[in-house]
């Protein structure tokens, strides 16, 4: 059981607007590593319904390393070992991956993805499944909502729960 939960905070709207990225690495079934870089968006842009979001400032990311800075170390110390991405809503993350990809020339090798949320929603009944709260549910410890590392840490953790729950450990 070997991935990396990956969770990209937006300065914007775009999906290109990556302000932070942040992975959990996660081998043998246990967390090994959680990382998280700021990111400086196109143009250093933000708007300030996000930015009460994840409280990140431009003036945060002013010096920051752009994106394809930052995937290139991710490329670099884990992709020739890991080939597979877990996220919760996977669609948003896998599509601030791919736009930016496009955005900067990154070529992308192929990946499989597997989404914390669409896995709660198939074998848990609560009312809500977001991130905070289902973790809060199953007594999954809670980082700094709406930061990169800690999401990606949370969704770790909550998709290995989510695994053991359904029997698939």
């Amino acid at each position: 059981m070997n991935f990396i939960a990956i969770d990209f905070e937006t300065a914007t709207f775009q999906r290109t607007s990556i302000c932070e990225t942040g992975i959990c690495v996660v081998r043998n079934g246990e967390i090994a590593e959680t990382k998280s870089w700021l990111v400086r968006p196109p143009d250093n842009y933000y708007y300030y319904k996000n930015i009460m979001l994840h409280g990140i400032w431009p003036a945060d990311t002013e010096d920051a390393p752009g994106f394809a800075n930052v995937w290139e170390e991710i490329e670099k110390e884990y992709l020739d070992e890991f080939d597979t991405f877990v996220a919760h809503n996977v669609s948003f993350d896998r599509s601030c991956l791919l736009s930016s990809a496009k955005l900067y020339n990154i070529h992308l090798p192929e990946f499989k993805w597997h989404c914390s949320l669409q896995t709660a929603r198939k074998i848990y009944s609560f009312g809500c499944n977001s991130l905070g709260y289902l973790c809060e549910r199953l007594g999954i410890p809670k980082g700094t909502h709406h930061r990169a590392g800690d999401d990606a840490e949370m969704c770790a953790r909550l998709y290995l729960k989510e695994l053991e729950d359904a029997g698939k450990t």
